[in-house]
C-alpha cells in the first residue's frame, strides 16, 4: 500500500478513530497530515487540539489537511491545497517544513519530482533535491505594513517595539507575519521571557512569529523562533527566509545563499531577485495510524 493509499484508506473495523494519518518532520519540526480529497468532513477545531496534544493525540505542532486545489490554482497546475491548522485550532498562511513534507508525499503519490501546491500564502512550487531533500520556493517576502500585517504604519526596517535585549527589529511577511531581531549571543537570550510580549503586541494585528537570530558568518546565522501561537520551535522555514532577508537588508549578510543553523537542523536558503526564497533542507518519516 502507498502512503496516498493509506491516507484515502477507511479505518479498519473497530478502530475507534476515522482519520489514517502520517506524521512527518522537517528538522524536528513535526507534523500531521491527513487527507481530505476525497470528501471527507473537515476537521473541527477540537479534533485538531486534540490530535496536537501529545498527551491525548499523536503530537504536533500543526495538523495539516490535503485538499482539493482552489479552482485559480487548479487551472495553475497546483494539485492539491495545504490547509495549516495551528495547535489551538486557528489557520496559518504558510509553514516551509511543513510543505516541504508535503511534497515529498506528493513526490512518491505521483512519481514527479517538481509539483506546485496551493496554500493561503499562494502557490508554492517544491523540487525533489535527493531522496529525502526537499526545496520550495516562499514569498514574494514583503516590509509593507499592510502586509504583515500591522495596526499602523510603522517604519518596518526598524520597529518601535523592545523586550529585554530584542530592539530595533524588523517586521516582515513570507504569507505570515514574522519579526526578526538580531543579538550579540543567542545563547544568553531567554527567547520564552522575551518574545511572548512581541508577539502579542498590538501593533501585530495576526500575532507575530519572533525570530531570533545571530550572525555567525557573512553567508550564515543562528536563529531561534517563537512560533504562533506560542512556543518555542525546534526548526521555522518561512523565519529562515525572512531573517536571511533581514541579515542581507541590514547589510550583515552578503550574498545569495544563506545558511541557518536551527535547533533541529540546518536550511539552506537561496535569496531571489524577485524577493522570493528557495528553502532546502531533509525531511522524515515518523509514523503512521488513525487519529
Amino acid at each position: 500500500m502507498t502512503l496516498h493509499e493509506f491516507l484515502a484508506a477507511p479505518p479498519a473495523a473497530g478502530q475507534p478513530f476515522a482519520r489514517p494519518f502520517i506524521k512527518m518532520q522537517g528538522l524536528r519540526n513535526h507534523f500531521v497530515f491527513i487527507d481530505l480529497r476525497s470528501g471527507q468532513q473537515p476537521l473541527r477545531k477540537a479534533e485538531i487540539i486534540r490530535i496536537c496534544d501529545v498527551h491525548e493525540g499523536v503530537g504536533a505542532e500543526q495538523v495539516i489537511t490535503i485538499e482539493p486545489p482552489r479552482p485559480a490554482a487548479a487551472a495553475q497546475g497546483a494539485c492539491c491545497f495545504m490547509g495549516i491548522h495551528n495547535t489551538d485550532g486557528t489557520e496559518a498562511q504558510a509553514c516551509g517544513n511543513a510543505t516541504r513534507c508535503l511534497a515529498l508525499l506528493l513526490f512518491e503519490e505521483t512519481g514527479r519530482s517538481e509539483i506546485l501546491i496551493d496554500s493561503l500564502g499562494g502557490l508554492l512550487h517544491c523540487r525533489r533535491q535527493g531522496p529525502m531533500e526537499v526545496s520550495v520556493t516562499l514569498g514574494p517576502i514583503s516590509m509593507d505594513w499592510r502586509k504583515v500585517p500591522l495596526s499602523r504604519p510603522v517604519d518596518t526596517a526598524h520597529l518601535p517595539l523592545a523586550s529585554g535585549p530584542l530592539r530595533d527589529g524588523l517586521a516582515l511577511s513570507i504569507g505570515n507575519p514574522h519579526a526578526v531581531f538580531f543579538v550579540n549571543e543567542l545563547g544568553k537570550v531567554d527567547i520564552p521571557a522575551v518574545a511572548p510580549a512581541i508577539a502579542a503586541d498590538p501593533l501585530f494585528t495576526e500575532g507575530a512569529n519572533i525570530g531570533v537570530a545571530q550572525v555567525v558568518g557573512s553567508s550564515a546565522l543562528k536563529l531561534a523562533v517563537w512560533e504562533r501561537p506560542g512556543m518555542l520551535t525546534e526548526a521555522c522555514g518561512t523565519g529562515a527566509c525572512v531573517a536571511a532577508y533581514a541579515g542581507r537588508l541590514r547589510g550583515l549578510l552578503a550574498g545569495e545563499e544563506i545558511t541557518v543553523e536551527l535547533p533541529g537542523g540546518t536550511l539552506n536558503i537561496r535569496l531571489l531577485d524577485d524577493g522570493r526564497a528557495v528553502m532546502t533542507g531533509p525531511v522524515a518519516f515518523c509514523c503512521a495510524g488513525y487519529a
